[in-house]
This record gives structure tokens, sequence and C-alpha cells, in this order.
């Protein structure tokens, strides 16, 4: 395991300071030393080095180095990366998880009983097989030629390494297009396509085909927030975002994200950040670096 993770994180060395592309497709790495705030899409992600502590809802979660987790669907998330000491930056990778290629594992090996899954996003140990697959993904970056035959059956294994673990049953719900999950899915699309808007619960349910207090319920257990947690926390990582990128003052992008009071932004704000949303969006630019994301921590967004 140790030899397989040392040539891993040499590699993911070369990347840079936000989710870089590799070359193969779903898969990404990121060498970063700042926080981790971001709507975390479908995903497996394996830290390699140092920690990272994400507040998700009301979940506090802690990762160190070769232990993986699970995004089962679109979550906004705050947190913060923590390098592993002295020249030892975070490390991770991630793999995008694909319905039809789990579907596809699925099919072609028999029915076995689940173990018991931890709650959503929890950190699980990598078994050295998962390692030794996801280190075989990661040398194909320098052998092109070779990555359009074997990227897709290496894929196909570190799934299925997933699958054998904690995290099978929420991977076979992923796949399963009629699965509570996939219907949950359903309406956190619909919250990010609408997120400025208000709106009632009883149109969301019925666009999953669940009773109000069925979908509550199943909206709590896969996203650790309520429709409206999940709306809110949307709305202010956009404005975290406007407020790096954009000249508008936060009073304004407060309404420009949905809210009716700046007061009550700036509360919420500084509630989920830890500062107000002028003094927060200071600490990562200066006045010169205001509007240009090459001179500023955007580490601060993804990680």
């Amino acid at each position: 395991m140790n030899d397989a993770i040392s040539e891993l994180r040499s590699i993911v060395m070369r990347a840079e300071s936000q989710w870089t592309e590799t070359g193969l497709p779903r898969v990404a790495m990121v060498h970063a030393e700042a926080c981790a705030s971001q709507v975390y899409q479908p995903m497996l992600h394996l830290v390699l080095q140092g920690s990272k502590t994400l507040s998700i809802g009301d979940q506090v979660m802690s990762y160190g180095a070769a232990t993986y987790f699970v995004v089962p669907i679109d979550v906004p998330a705050t947190g913060e990366i923590y390098p592993g000491g002295p020249d030892e930056p975070y490390l991770a990778i991630s793999l995008t998880l694909d319905p039809s290629i789990i579907a596809s594992l699925l099919a072609d090996r028999p029915k076995t009983e689940s173990q018991p899954h931890p709650c959503c996003f929890a950190p699980v140990a990598a078994p050295t097989e998962m390692l030794d697959a996801w280190l075989r993904m990661l040398r194909l970056i320098d052998h092109p030629d070779e990555a359009p035959v074997l990227a897709p059956m290496v894929e196909r294994e570190i799934l299925f390494r997933a699958l054998q673990g904690p995290f099978g049953e929420m991977l076979r719900e992923i796949a399963r297009p009629d699965s509570r999950l996939s219907q949950v899915r359903r309406a956190t699309q619909w919250i990010r396509e609408h997120y400025t808007e208000p709106f009632r619960v009883e149109p969301l349910a019925a666009m999953t085909d669940m009773s109000v207090a069925a979908f509550y319920r199943h909206f709590k257990a896969i996203t650790a927030m309520t429709p409206i947690q999940y709306q809110k926390r949307l709305r202010l990582l956009r404005a975290r975002w406007l407020l790096l990128f954009e000249t508008h003052n936060a009073a304004a992008i407060a309404f420009t994200v949905g809210y009716e009071s700046a007061s009550q932004f700036s509360r919420e704000y500084a509630r989920l950040f830890g500062l107000p949303p002028a003094r927060d969006a200071a600490r990562f630019k200066t006045p010169a670096d205001a509007g240009d994301p090459d001179k500023m921590n955007v580490a601060a967004l993804g990680g």
C-alpha cells in the first residue's frame, strides 16, 4: 500500500491548486493548501495526503490519507483542507460517477448481500486493491495511446472495489433510475436550476412521486439537509463566488442570489463561513487582484 500511495502522490503533485483534468474520462486530481467550499457532484473522492474536513448539512466529516468517500448526489459543502506537514500539501483524486457504468457492473455480477453502509459522506479506508487500481489509472496519464482501451477497464475495477465496500448499496441506488436517491436527485436538480426563487415543498414531493413526509425524510437522509437548507447553502456558495470575482457589494449580491433582506444574508453568511461577507472575501484577494481569478486564492472555492 505504501508504495502505491507514494507513486500516486508523486503523480498528483503535478496538479494545480484547483481540480485539474487528467485527460482520462471522469478522473481529476488536486494539489492544494486552502479551504474546500463548493457544490460536490456525484463522485468517489480519495485523499492521498493531508486531510479534509467537510460540513454537509448538520454532518461534519474528517478525511485522512488513504481514505475515500462517495458523494451520491450534488451537495453544497463547506470545509477546510490541511497539509500533512511541511512540504506535504493536500493531494486528492476523484472519479465522477457514471450511473450507466455502475449499472453495467451490477448486471455482470451476481447479487450479493450488501454490507451495512455508513452515513452519507463518511470516510472509509481504501483497500489495497482499490489503491492499486487507482495507480494503474493515473499511470495512463503518461500513456495517452493506451488510455482509450485500458482506462474504461480500470474505471470499472475501481467501481467494482467500491461496490464491495461499505458504500455498495449506495452505489446500487445511484445506478437504479427508480431508487429513492434518483427520485431525490430530480428535486435537487430543480432547486439548483431555480435556487434564487422561493418554492413550496409540495410540488417537489410530487415531482419525486413521494408524499411530503417521505420526501422530507429521504431528502434529509441523502443530502444531510432539508430542501430549504439545501437552497440556502447554494445561495451562500454562489454569493461567495460573486464576492470574490465580481465588483458588486454584499447587499447587491444578497438580492442577486435570492435574499430579500441584506441583513439576514449577512448573518447567515457569517454563520456559515465564520466572517461577514466583505471581511471573508478580503481574506482571498487584494484590491489589485479583484476580479482576476488567476491572482486570487481560488482554492477557497474548490479542493
